[in-house]
């Protein structure tokens, strides 16, 4: 792709890599952009997705593998940021073309000899990093777990989850429990799930939106009550975003009413500027790179640093304190959460000498 192709304000984005090919068996547009190998390779999802155009998919794994390095850097992994993209037609695929397009994946991430390893995301599956995994040794995680791998992240991304929710409630509601709090969850996927059954199991009052009316007998079987009404105009204690980004942008940040936003979809504000309109209204938003992060350490702790299930966890869990302090930054010095979160970054805690990462390059 030429530099021409690419939308002028994505010019802020500075990336070491971008690939935009063809796929030679699919005939499938596949995007791989790598953000920053400063901390070790870079490292984010694959996303199968219908696109209206190729300069939108650019635009989002640009956007999202930005998003990455920060993820990254704020989890304390010895990883930068990386993303794939591919534009996939509205339809589903049968079965031969979607392993077509999952070899030309695998093919496009092999040139980037190890620079770059993928996981899934929207769209993809532990399977398909298998078959990636086959192709290109050592380009994936969370394969399945009974070929090596430590398999789906969902349940460790709404344990993070849990854990930025449980710290930001404490910070902004002054509450040391959930119980009783109104929580709308915009999403009811794998991870919305798992995170509206552990809030509703802890007392909280949890209603649930999701564009799928058909997702709705799933969550009134659990006793979880759905709307069909937009959350961000509900009178909310907490607002979670859990399905795609870009949800909060100008107006929503003027519709929303809920005090605290926080949940695991990837990119939520449309631009940063947003989280200075949050602000300017009394609204705390967590930002999605740390709130995010459980699914990415549980994939690195299991198959790469040597850790057991309960180092995972604790290191998972430790979210929790990493919001804590990223709000406190920007409460005591008067800026916004995502400005603080880049503070964090730039002077981080020493890591405790019992965790196996803490020899890693920093």
């Amino acid at each position: 792709m030429n530099r021409t192709d690419l939308p002028p304000s994505l010019d802020e984005y500075e990336h070491e890599e971008l690939r935009v090919v063809r796929g030679p068996r699919s005939g499938i547009t596949i995007a791989v952009a790598v953000h920053s190998t400063s901390r070790g390779p870079a490292i984010g999802g694959c996303r199968l997705k219908p696109y209206s155009s190729v300069g939108e998919a650019v635009a989002d794994v640009l956007r999202l593998s930005r998003a990455m390095t920060l993820k990254c850097a704020l989890a304390d992994l010895p990883h930068g940021g990386g993303k794939t993209v591919a534009v996939v037609p509205g339809s589903p695929m049968n079965p031969h073309a979607r392993e077509e397009l999952i070899l030309d994946i695998a093919d496009t991430i092999g040139q980037l000899g190890g620079r770059y390893i993928t996981g899934p995301d929207i769209g993809t599956t532990p399977e398909d990093m298998a078959l990636i995994h086959r192709r290109t040794p050592g380009g994936a995680f969370c394969r399945p777990e009974t070929l090596g791998g430590s398999g789906n992240s969902s349940a460790a991304t709404a344990r993070g989850v849990r854990a930025a929710l449980d710290a930001a409630v404490g910070h902004v509601h002054h509450a040391d429990s959930v119980a009783g709090l109104r929580i709308g969850v915009i999403g009811f996927g794998s991870v919305g799930r798992l995170l509206s059954e552990s809030l509703a199991a802890d007392g909280a009052n949890v209603i649930i939106t999701d564009v799928n009316d058909r997702l709705r007998s799933s969550a009134l079987d659990r006793g979880i009550a759905w709307t069909g009404a937009d959350l961000l105009r509900e009178d909310l204690d907490v607002l979670v975003p859990a399905a795609t980004g870009g949800l909060l942008d100008a107006d929503a940040a003027t519709a929303c009413r809920a005090r605290l936003v926080v949940g695991p979809a990837n990119n939520q504000l449309a631009s940063d500027d947003i989280d200075a309109r949050l602000r300017e209204r009394g609204i705390t938003w967590v930002p999605d790179v740390i709130a995010g992060a459980g699914g990415i350490i549980h994939a690195v702790c299991r198959e790469e640093l040597a850790c057991d299930e309960q180092e995972t966890n604790a290191r998972i869990d430790a979210i929790g304190a990493k919001v804590t302090r990223i709000l406190t930054h920007a409460d005591t010095h008067e800026i916004t959460t995502l400005q603080a979160a880049d503070a964090v970054i730039a002077h981080p805690e020493p890591t405790p000498a019992r965790w196996p990462w803490s020899t890693h390059r920093p």
